[in-house]
């Protein structure tokens, strides 16, 4: 045997060889493949409802979303409205505690002239009596 046919019958065996190793590899990508096929099947066919309600649900949330929004402003006016009304009941009650104090002031104003009055008129009838 030549040196080019022991180099061909190892080239024939090296072949062989490889394509006894290359068919397990090759029946696994084509099972590989099929999988994948299947699971973009799956995915394509639940994954459409699937985003279709979610497009629903969030045209929903929108909806709702802009009512809340409407009703945030109403809340905004009513707590300002709130507001209003507790400062004007502070400025009602800083108003009743000064006439409170002015009418304080005036029941012992009015006691302190009932009493000088009273004094005042026992001292001018005593003097009056002495002086008589």
């Amino acid at each position: 045997m030549s040196i080019g046919a022991i180099a061909a019958l190892i080239a024939a065996i090296a072949a062989a060889v490889l394509v006894i190793i290359l068919i397990p590899t090759i029946t696994a990508i084509r099972r590989t493949a099929v999988s994948v096929s299947t699971l973009a099947d799956l995915l394509t066919n639940e994954l459409k409802p699937t985003i279709r309600e979610l497009n629903e649900v969030l045209v929903e949330l929108k909806t709702v979303g802009g009512g809340v929004a409407q009703h945030t402003d109403d809340v905004k006016k009513f707590m300002s409205a709130l507001g209003d009304t507790g400062d004007q009941i502070a400025s009602v009650n800083r108003s009743v505690g000064v006439v409170t104090g002015v009418l304080g002031q005036a029941g012992v104003l009015a006691t302190g002239a009932k009493v000088a009055g009273s004094y005042l008129l026992e001292h001018y009838l005593k003097r009056k009596m002495k002086g008589v």
